[in-house]
């Protein structure tokens, strides 16, 4: 069996790799990546050069988990790193080819009015939403053959010992939490907080690759649905774990910041930061503010497959990203000052 794995350096493309290898079946893996860290790995320029002679076909499944995950891009920007490299990737496949397309369990969007801080986007919070509901049209609509989307949230470390291939996306949270820059989380502790292990995202996609191709397209959401997390037991678990590891160091507590409700912050809040706070602490303000809308949805996502416990992953990913980050983990937090404070 012939597989093409494209972000084969990625958080998701690591971890599905490790799963295809690692399989008892007859796998042929060929690995791409914009930049490629191995020698065994194929260099490709997706949508901005043409495909190196390696990745002729014909393939039996394509799984294309290579993407900008950034939530700030603008639109043209969302073009050029995730519409135009899936497109070229629809120029691989054969109309057998099994194509396993890794999107993000906020494809559909939302009510505008629903969302936490105002879009250019339509139903989408941001460029990242919206390139990515423009990536499932285009394979909707160009490949013939089999298809499967595979939809997950915010993604953290493995089940078995929290390992995580970049520690990105939510550990940006966890490291201002650490670091006493998060003064305190905008949203509602009630609001659900979807989390998915980086090891149940590949064992969705490597199961469609390896399982029966689908006669129709096949949407796979992964999330924990009636077992996610709300916002305020996802931070007691972090906090709490990050405590734990500090307490077993002879290092003091981090505290809990509290919660300020979004339409309380974006009124009275938000404008008096910006007279006040220092240029950092503006940055960490607005970055920790893209998190809103991810962290505080009103109802849990309705998933295909369920995450089982996300509390007990959460608290492994914790773990194993302090003792990868010692020194973020163990630093003493700075009360915070406004500017000539």
């Amino acid at each position: 069996m012939r597989v093409l794995i494209t972000g084969s350096t990625g958080v998701v493309g690591q971890e599905v790799v490790r799963s295809l290898v690692s399989s008892d079946e007859d796998v042929e893996v060929t690995k791409v990546a914009r930049r490629p860290s191995a020698p065994d790995e194929v260099a490709w320029n997706m949508g901005h050069a043409p495909p190196p002679p390696e990745l002729r076909g014909p393939w039996d499944a394509v799984v294309h988990t290579a993407a900008s995950t950034r939530w700030s891009m603008g639109r043209d920007e969302a073009v050029e790193a995730n519409v135009k490299p899936t497109e070229a990737v629809l120029g691989l496949l054969g109309e057998n080819t099994h194509l396993v397309h890794l999107s993000t369990a906020y494809a559909d969007g939302a009510d505008p009015e629903l969302h936490a801080v105002p879009s250019s986007f339509g139903r989408h919070r941001n460029g990242y939403e919206w390139s990515k509901a423009e990536c499932e049209t285009l394979v909707r609509e160009r490949h013939d053959g089999p298809l499967t989307v595979v939809r997950p949230p915010l993604i953290i470390g493995r089940t078995t010992d929290g390992e995580i291939g970049r520690f990105t996306g939510p550990y940006t949270l966890v490291q201002a939490l650490a670091s006493g820059l998060a003064a305190a989380l905008v949203g509602d502790a009630r609001g659900c907080a979807e989390l998915a292990p980086v090891d149940q995202v590949a064992d969705v996609t490597v199961g469609a690759v390896l399982g029966e191709a689908p006669s129709a397209p096949r949407t796979e959401v992964i999330a924990g649905g009636p077992k996610c997390l709300r916002l305020g037991e996802l931070l007691d678990v972090v906090c709490g774990t990050l405590n734990e590891w500090r307490a077993e160091r002879g290092i003091s507590p981090i505290g809990q910041p509290p919660f300020i409700p979004t339409e309380r912050w974006h009124r009275f809040f938000l404008p008096m930061a910006r007279e006040h706070l220092s240029p950092v602490q503006l940055e960490v303000v607005q970055l920790l503010g893209m998190f809103e809308s991810y962290t505080s949805l009103d109802e849990p996502l309705e998933p295909t497959q369920q995450v089982k416990d996300p509390a007990a992953a959460l608290a492994l990913s914790i773990r194993c990203w302090a003792d990868r980050k010692p020194r973020l983990a163990s630093r003493i937090p700075e009360p915070w000052a406004g500017v000539g404070g």
